[in-house]
């Protein structure tokens, strides 16, 4: 008797995560407008119908890409330890975010450098940058040691957002800096903002 070894089919929930985990590179890498499907498909080792199965067309899939962190942000809010000095609890979320950074560098080229997409993928962009501002006010409002008053708290998020993003773009392409140094220079800046006020 001849036995025929049968492949098993990939599940569609981890084919998917594959598809997008592969498409968060080659984006992050070459931007929307050069990545076409039939590389990310070879990337992944499936036939490009197989990949208009989990995703209707380039630009689906790249929302899908975006969208997966911006829902990721909501994360960081777990990590506050309710415990230790604000100095403390500000390090352990900062190492976190910036752990995910080093994980999915590819992510922050997409949503800072790239520009493509046409409008659709440009307001979830703005959705998904939306979410980390209001995610970082949140934080400031959370471990604030001095009074802050309620109307600065978004503003202090975005200016604190799009300098991260900076600081992270050039560690990026700078990755002899440690990611110590990084951690410890964001939580002097966050310490002074939270434990100071204006004028002191």
């Amino acid at each position: 008797m001849v036995e025929v070894e049968v492949k098993r089919r990939m599940p569609a929930d981890e084919r998917r995560a594959q598809i997008i985990d592969a498409a968060e590179r080659l984006f992050g890498e070459a931007g929307y407008d050069s990545v076409r499907l039939d590389r990310i498909a070879e990337e992944v080792g499936v036939t490009k119908p197989i990949l208009y199965r989990h995703f209707g067309s380039k630009q689906d899939l790249y929302i899908a890409v975006l969208a997966r962190h911006g829902t990721d942000f909501d994360s960081f809010a777990m990590v506050v330890p309710d415990d230790g000095s604000m100095e403390e609890r500000l390090r352990t979320v900062l190492d976190a975010w910036f752990g995910y950074v080093e994980t999915h560098a590819y992510a922050w080229r997409m949503l800072f450098r790239d520009s493509g997409g046409g409008p659709a993928v440009g307001a979830v962009r703005a959705e998904v940058h939306s979410r980390a501002r209001t995610v970082l006010a949140e934080l400031i409002g959370e471990l604030r040691q001095v009074p802050i008053p309620g109307r600065e708290h978004e503003p202090l998020g975005e200016m604190l957002s799009m300098g991260m993003a900076g600081l992270v773009l050039w560690w990026i392409d700078d990755p002899d800096i440690s990611r110590a140094a990084i951690v410890d220079s964001m939580t002097r800046v966050w310490a002074g903002l939270l434990s100071r006020h204006p004028g002191t």
